[in-house]
């Protein structure tokens, strides 16, 4: 986790030393969010870069593993999908997709306890090749070897022995989209001031390694809006920096 107030009062620190004026609590929020999905999506992107590149044997400090350990923290597990379809509306990437059935379906074995799960992961399928699995018997789906299907509409179809669709029973890993943020603040005097309850603020979900990112990429978004070149260009140098020095 970050602490939105601290990304805040840095914001203010460096605007006011290069003397560019105030940014307000609502600018800063609206600025915050936006800092914190290109951040979060930036991810992504050094992921693919490096899948191709062996990583050092460093304990702690190899690029791989702390791009996984930032990635993991939106990590959701073992979620139930509703219906067997309907996929959650914070989803960013979809992960494993298992079908989990009672033991009580199976004929008994040693050790087993009536509430026992088997779980078998599915594997995802285009529309074209599911219309050529539906003809295909060596091809189509079992019990143990479910598949399934993406749809547009933020759906998946699920299918098993004799190409039936799974309405109960499926789960899926995921990773989610960054929750909202929000510096919480109260008016006194005509002057905001700070309110850290849970009710109020929330918090980034990113790795604490990130705080320096996010100041500099709301520095940089705040640069952009007011039209002054001169923060958009001390962000991005700042920025740059510091992506040099963490993959040298």
């Amino acid at each position: 986790m970050v602490n939105i107030d601290t990304v805040y009062q840095r914001v203010l620190a460096i605007a006011n030393k290069e003397q560019r004026g105030y940014i307000t609590p609502l600018e800063f929020n609206l600025l915050a969010n936006q800092a914190a999905i290109a951040v979060f999506e930036q991810y992504f992107y050094d992921r693919n870069k490096l899948a191709d590149i062996t990583g050092n044997s460093t304990e702690f400090s190899d690029t791989d593993t702390m791009l996984d350990e930032k990635i993991t923290l939106f990590a959701q597990l073992d979620v139930p999908v509703p219906g067997g379809n309907l996929l959650p509306n914070n989803l960013y990437r979809l992960g494993s997709v298992y079908y989990e059935e009672s033991v009580a379906n199976w004929a008994p074995y040693a050790g087993a306890q009536p509430n026992d799960l088997r779980r078998y992961e599915a594997k995802l399928v285009s529309a074209k090749e599911w219309l050529v699995i539906q003809n295909t018997p060596l091809l189509k789906p079992t019990d143990k070897r479910p598949i399934y299907i993406r749809r547009q509409n933020n759906e998946i179809s699920v299918f098993r022995s004799g190409n039936a669709m799974i309405t109960d029973g499926v789960v899926i890993n995921f990773i989610a989209q960054p929750e909202k943020v929000e510096w919480g603040y109260d008016v006194v005097g005509e002057k905001a001031l700070y309110n850290g309850n849970p009710g109020r603020t929330i918090h980034f979900q990113h790795h604490p390694s990130d705080e320096t990112t996010l100041v500099l990429k709301v520095l940089e978004l705040a640069g952009v809006i007011i039209e002054d070149q001169g923060v958009v260009q001390y962000a991005n140098t700042k920025d740059s920096q510091i992506q040099q020095q963490q993959k040298s």
